[in-house]
């Protein structure tokens, strides 16, 4: 049979079809009429205590440590109890938790859902001051830490929050999570808090690459959205392929590798959401290893990757040079940065069992706006697939009106899985959204078939000399050359033009390409103006935050500092 064997519009009729997993109804939610999805939980609490009947399979599994559903759910189940007896815990309360992937982690975080408290997930590598500003922010009742952050909020002002530290002692002052669990076998259900669909569920503070973090403000549904969201780029392949419609999602059992961290929407919507919900194991890393991870792949018999670009490239560099069995990974997952077209077939390589998918979204947008994979990411590599069906895309000018089929604009995004906005930042929450539309900030283009190719964005692209030059597509230039292993491209400061192109160049162990290789190979392939004029080398990793995504203003002043300006 030829692929494909539907249209992308004949697919998307078919999995949004009355009884299809994708069916919607329209309806109003806080103020605004949305297309929600018919076959969805209505709250992160429903699916908590469903995650009990998956039993003794295991939910987490870290160093060594396995961690059952059963006993995830009795442990949450007690820490929820103690937030509510000892700390005075009610529905709406804000409870933060600031700490690597632990198993604790999952634990704190499900036990304060289920009573009804809003989840604070801390980024973890956040400085002291910073993590007490945000725990300001919100108002934290209780804050969850590991002994590295509990030695971090030491060197801060004092917290109105109470604090619980797991896998440390606990000093006077601060209460041992361990005290607070006992031996969690009480199987009696916590109180119902009255969940409703549009209650506020999680305030995630966005990676603050461009300044203070604004916390984002998801409610159960926008989470419970991307939760069906997660699973339309494997039921879109299936359907484009000519097989019947799927049904409700597999609960078969499945191994899942997460290097992520949980506090950014990848970690935590897209992935220890949906492993709690379908019955998946999820492995964890004290911090990320590429032979450890092949270690875990091969001896766990791993069938999924989420990852970002970065540690793709690693992976498939590392198994390149052989003696790695990925033969049980059947999908592999990267987004929360951009990635070269090249990776695509670079995943099918390192992994011959398994297709590639990309995700695109943002905090704003609890995770997934699009999805691409399997045949369709082969066919388009550099696009990150189609909306989801829930989202309404639009690609808006510089004055505000809708951009002509297939000219690059600003990605505006609609639909059930928006947040209601930033927490304490209304002015921000103006600027950011409006009727519903959340403004990405992302310049994106748009084709007939609706795939959306992400070209910069909007703060990053660069002006040479009135030209408007999108960095994405030259970092992918860069990439495809075989001695490269990372790259980032923003403008540097010149007299006359305004900006011209500068980049970060990693170059792979024993490469020996310079500037001028490197602009010729760009030359060859792209318009004389995309040229790179200045590239600082980098020995060691470019530096990211903690969702991968590049820190290009510290690459660009460290290139001035090392170069000068341009001129």
């Amino acid at each position: 049979m030829s692929w494909p064997a539907r249209s992308m519009a004949e697919t998307l009729a078919l999995l949004t079809a009355p009884g299809a997993p994708f069916e919607m109804v329209e309806t109003e939610a806080l103020g605004r009429r949305v297309r929600s999805y018919v076959h969805m939980p209505e709250t992160l609490r429903a699916v908590f205590d469903a995650s009990r009947d998956f039993g003794a399979r295991d939910l987490l599994v870290y160093e060594g440590e396995r961690l059952s559903f059963a006993a995830h759910w009795r442990a949450a189940n007690a820490f929820g109890r103690a937030l509510i007896e000892r700390f005075g815990v009610k529905k709406g309360d804000r409870v933060a938790v600031a700490m690597r992937n632990y198993p604790e982690w999952s634990i704190c975080a499900w036990g304060a859902l289920a009573v009804g408290a809003v989840l604070v997930p801390l980024n973890a590598w956040e400085s002291s001051a910073t993590l007490a500003l945000l725990l300001e922010d919100c108002g934290a009742k209780v804050v969850v830490v590991d002994g590295e952050r509990l030695a971090r909020l030491a060197e801060a002002r004092p917290l109105s929050a109470a604090l619980v530290v797991v896998r440390a002692e606990a000093p006077a002052g601060v209460v041992a999570f361990d005290t607070l669990i006992g031996d969690a076998d009480d199987e009696t259900p916590l109180p119902d808090p009255s969940l409703a669909p549009d209650d506020l569920a999680t305030i995630f503070y966005t990676s603050g690459t461009t300044g203070r973090p604004k916390g984002a403000a998801g409610t159960h549904r926008n989470i419970l959205t991307n939760y069906v969201n997660t699973g339309f780029r494997a039921a879109r392949a299936a359907v484009r392929r000519g097989s019947p419609v799927p049904g409700a999602p597999s609960t078969a059992s499945r191994r899942i590798l997460l290097p992520m961290p949980f506090f950014h929407v990848t970690g935590f919507h897209s992935t220890l959401m949906p492993a709690l919900a379908n019955g998946a194991t999820i492995h964890l890393m004290y911090k990320w290893d590429v032979a450890q991870a092949l270690d875990i792949i091969a001896q766990e018999r791993i069938n999924g990757l989420n990852l970002v670009p970065a540690l793709a490239w690693q992976l498939s560099d590392a198994i390149a040079a052989g003696g790695c069995d990925t033969s049980s990974v059947d999908l592999v997952g990267y987004g929360g940065a951009a990635a070269a077209p090249e990776l695509a077939q670079r995943m099918c390589d390192a992994f011959p069992n398994a297709w590639p998918g990309q995700g695109y979204g943002a905090t704003e947008t609890s995770s997934l706006v699009a999805a691409n994979s399997h045949e369709d990411m082969m066919t388009r590599p550099g696009s990150v697939g189609t909306a989801v069906p829930c989202c309404d895309v639009r690609i808006v000018d510089g004055n505000g009106r809708n951009a002509p089929a297939g000219a690059a604009g600003e990605l505006w995004v609609r639909g059930p899985n928006i947040v209601t906005g930033y927490w304490n930042m209304p002015e921000a929450t103006r600027e950011c959204f409006a009727d519903g539309w959340y403004r990405t900030g992302d310049v994106a283009r748009i084709d007939a078939d609706g795939f959306l190719t992400i070209l910069d964005r909007v703060k990053d692209m660069l002006i040479r000399g009135g030209e408007n030059i999108y960095c994405v597509e030259i970092e992918d230039c860069l990439a495809s050359h075989p001695d490269v292993l990372e790259a980032a491209v923003f403008g540097v400061p010149e007299r006359v033009l305004g900006e011209v192109v500068g980049a970060a160049v990693r170059l792979r162990e024993g490469a020996v390409a310079d500037l001028e290789a490197l602009a010729a190979h760009v030359r060859a392939r792209m318009a004389a103006h995309k040229v790179p004029v200045a590239i600082d080398f980098h020995d060691m990793p470019l530096p990211r935050n903690a969702a991968g995504k590049l820190l290009k203003r510290e690459m660009r002043t460290m290139l001035i500092n090392r170069n000068g300006r341009a001129e």
